[in-house]
Formats: structure tokens, C-alpha cells, sequence
């Protein structure tokens, strides 16, 4: 079997891992790249094979960073299904559109403002090629084996968002284990990940690789910044991914306001794609920790803008509030013309929930930068900025060498991806010390030959 690692290698983002095998070819995952400008123009050359030549796509979730290539993919030719659960489906059908949305959206305004290098400048694809990405998709169930072609596949239980799986490839002769993106053991909101199965590799993330997660209550450390901001008149905008970080935000401000630990104040979501996923939320009660009632009453707590003009409504002088928008690490979208709006005044709170990818302007913000660069301008930053990853989605370095060492046997081998330079050798290093496991961290573009030995 040979795994070709043709994204999240060296760094976090791009997920697209091709497994060749059994007379067969599938991707594992089909992500854009983010972040850094070097990053992002990868996304333009494409993919170095044939779409068609593809027997599927096995996908582990809808983030973008392990989805957003696949409405680029199928318009250049891919034919064949595209394997998710049934929550992941439903997720990359509110994702896809609108990440082509912001892209068309991006490329409309850089050429009516002449801020691109680009004559004209065009999106990565439309949202008419995100749309017909669905009838491409085949719905799994966790815990089954299927047949691709000459490979044999299973889902697994991999915590993180709603739908998320690890995915295990069998030639017959060797297995592979993709982890796929990890929750966390006690996740706020999501369920956790389940053991690893068995496989005779284990290609494995490391966003958080060379750090633990702070060992606080996360509800109290969400609650002391919103209520300084609160008390001060202020306004807190908390760049929140759509699906995941705002259900959980949302979710944590409920049990806050419930308890009387943090004022009541409106709170807004200003992310369409936001207002659509709370009824994903609502449809896979199984997936998540709260139940139908509890469901609804969360995602019910806040104000969705529906329309430019009530977005725009959110950037006027008023009373303390705390708005969530997309995108998360402030790389597009709504969140820009917030941060444009709150980002000069003191008063303001700018809350970062999360893992900021280098290159991108959370990452700028967290740290330290009292400047970053919006639609072509530098903006000053007077407001406070406060970064923390109590909420992140991600297992630390502890869960991902607690969910390895889970394994019903030793992996002949374990390969490190989806992490920062840092981050991927400080795994590897503790991998082969605390598991006595040999480990690899991929590049970019290598083939690696596996077999059961």
C-alpha cells in the first residue's frame, strides 16, 4: 500500500492524504489550505493526478480544511462517491456553498477596490461547483465495513464535530489508520473519541502536539474576560467557527446566564451559515452531550443576523453585548467588518477561542500584533485581546498519546500530520519515549511504501 501525503504536512491545514492500493486510488480528506499567503496559493495548482482517476473520497469531516477542495475536485473531473457520515454530509452541504460564497464575495470586492494583484480576481471555484458536490456523497454508518474498489474501509468514533470520524484502509495484505481530526476526552459539548482500531499504521494529527490544554474550569475562565468587557460598556466579538465553536459558545453562555455568573446581555451571531447548522445540531442529537430540549433552548439563546443590514446594524454605538461571527481565525467573512468596528476602541474585548493557524490574523492577534491588514488596509488595535484554548476541539498532547496508547495492539509505525513544525516533532519525540513506537512526521508531498511489518 503507498499513502501519498499531498496536504497537512509540515503544517495544519490542506488535509488530502491519496492511498493507493488494491488496484485502487482513494483521497482521505480533500481540504483547502489556510493561513500563510505560501499555503493559500497551493490551493491554485490543484491536485498532481487525475480527478477521474480517483475510485472516492473517504471523508473524516466537514471543516474545510479537510473538505473544501472537493467542490474543485468534482468540477475538475471526479466522478466517483464521496463516503461520510451522515451529520458530515449535512454539514458540507451548509460549508461548501458558504466558503464559495465568501471566495466569490472576496474576488467581487478586491476587484471593485483594486486591492489584488489579480486582473480580474477570481474565487478558488463558485458556489454553483459547491452544490454539486452532494450528489456525490454516500452516507456511512460508524463501525462498518465497506468496499471501495479493492480496499476495504471503516469509520470510527473520533469526537471533535458533529459527524467526525477516523477512517481505517485495508488492502488485505495492510491496514492504515487515518485519526482524522481528535476531541477531546471531556469535551464541553461533543462526545468523546473512541480507541483507535486496529491497524498496522497510524497516521495521526498533532495540532496539539507540544502542549496541554489550561486545567481550568472553562466556564469561569470564559466568564471573568466577558464580564471586565460587560462592566466597562464594552463590546465582545469573538471570531467563532460556524460549526462547533459557536455551538459551544453558545451552549456555555447558556449555563453562564443560568447561573447568574455572567450578565445578561444580547448576544448576536452574525454567520448564516451559523443560524443553518443549529438545525444540524438538533437533527443528530446522538452525536453531542445535550439533549432535545436542552438542544433547543441553547441554540435559541441568541439573535441571528439575517440579512447585510442586520449585520451591519451590530457595528452601531449601543449597550454591551457579544457577538459571534466567522470566520474563526479571522481569515474572511462578516467578522472582518466587526473587527474593523470594535478593534480600534479599548472598551472592546477581542476573544480568540481557540487555535489561531500562523499566517492568519488570530495568530497575528494572539501574538501580540496592535496592527493587522483588512481589505487591503492596516487597522489599529486598540481593544483587548485574549486567546485561550479551553474550547478547542482538539486533543492536547496527553489525549492524542492516551487515545494511541489505546490501540488493541502496537502499530507497526505512526506518522505525524496536521501540525506545526514544533508541534509534529515534539510528538514524534514523545511517541517513540513514552509508547516506544517508531514515528515519522510526513512531508509534503512524500510517498510512503507501507506494509504489515
Amino acid at each position: 500500500m503507498q499513502v501519498t501525503f499531498l496536504g497537512a504536512a509540515g503544517c495544519v491545514t490542506g488535509s488530502r492524504f491519496l492511498v493507493e492500493g488494491g488496484g485502487t486510488r482513494v483521497l482521505v480528506d480533500c481540504g483547502l489550505f489556510q493561513g500563510y499567503k505560501v499555503l493559500r496559493e497551493r490551493n491554485w495548482r490543484g491536485l498532481p493526478l487525475d480527478p477521474a482517476s480517483l475510485d472516492g473520497v473517504l471523508l473524516t469531516h466537514a471543516h474545510v480544511d479537510h473538505s473544501g477542495f472537493l467542490p474543485a475536485l468534482v468540477r475538475d473531473g471526479f466522478e466517483g462517491p464521496i463516503l461520510a457520515t451522515a451529520a458530515t454530509r449535512d454539514l458540507c452541504g451548509i460549508l461548501l456553498p458558504d466558503s464559495a460564497r465568501i471566495q466569490e464575495d472576496d474576488a467581487e470586492r478586491a476587484n471593485r477596490k483594486g486591492y489584488s494583484k489579480h486582473h480580474p480576481a477570481l474565487p478558488l471555484y463558485t458556489v454553483a461547483d459547491a452544490e454539486r458536490v452532494d450528489r456525490h456523497f454516500q452516507i456511512v454508518e460508524r463501525g462498518r465495513d465497506l468496499s471501495v474498489g479493492g480496499l476495504t474501509v471503516r469509520f470510527s468514533q473520533a469526537g471533535h464535530i458533529l459527524g467526525a470520524c477516523s477512517v481505517r484502509v485495508d488492502d488485505g495484505s495492510t491496514s492504515v489508520l487515518f485519526s482524522g481530526d481528535l476531541g477531546r476526552d471531556h469535551d464541553l459539548l461533543m462526545r468523546p473519541p473512541g480507541a483507535p482500531q486496529e491497524a498496522d499504521h497510524v497516521v495521526m494529527e498533532s495540532t496539539y502536539g507540544d502542549r496541554l490544554h489550561e486545567d481550568v474550569d472553562v466556564l469561569e475562565a470564559l466568564a471573568d474576560p466577558l464580564r471586565r468587557c460587560i462592566e466597562r460598556g464594552g463590546v465582545a466579538l469573538v471570531p467563532a467557527f460556524a460549526v462547533g465553536r459557536t455551538q459551544a459558545l453558545l451552549f456555555a453562555l447558556h449555563k453562564l446566564f443560568e447561573s447568574g455568573s455572567l450578565p445578561r446581555v444580547p448576544v448576536h451571531v452574525d454567520s448564516p451559515m451559523a443560524r443553518k447548522v443549529t438545525s444540524v445540531y438538533e437533527r443528530h442529537v446522538d452525536e453531542h452531550r445535550m439533549d432535545a430540549s436542552l438542544c433547543e433552548a441553547v441554540c435559541s439563546l441568541a439573535d441571528f443576523a439575517r440579512s447585510v443590514e442586520e449585520s451591519k446594524a451590530l457595528d452601531r454605538p449601543g449597550a454591551p453585548r457579544i457577538v459571534l461571527s466567522a470566520a474563526g481565525m479571522l481569515t474572511g467573512g462578516r467578522v472582518l467588518h466587526h473587527l474593523k468596528a470594535f478593534g480600534p476602541r479599548a472598551e472592546n474585548l477581542i476573544l480568540l477561542p481557540g487555535f489561531m493557524a500562523p499566517g492568519t490574523r488570530g495568530a497575528d492577534l494572539a501574538a501580540g500584533a496592535r496592527e493587522v491588514k483588512v481589505h487591503g488596509e492596516r487597522l489599529p488595535i486598540n481593544a483587548e485581546v485574549l486567546q485561550f484554548s479551553m474550547l478547542s476541539a482538539h486533543a492536547d498532547q496527553a489525549e492524542l498519546l492516551a487515545w494511541l496508547g489505546r490501540s488493541p495492539r502496537p502499530p507497526a509505525g505512526v506518522i505525524l500530520v496536521h501540525g506545526e513544525p514544533a508541534s509534529l516533532d515534539t510528538l514524534r519525540q514523545r511517541v517513540a519515549q513514552d509508547l516506544k513506537l517508531p514515528a515519522h512526521v510526513a512531508d509534503q508531498g512524500e510517498t510512503l511504501e507501507l506494509s504489515a511489518s
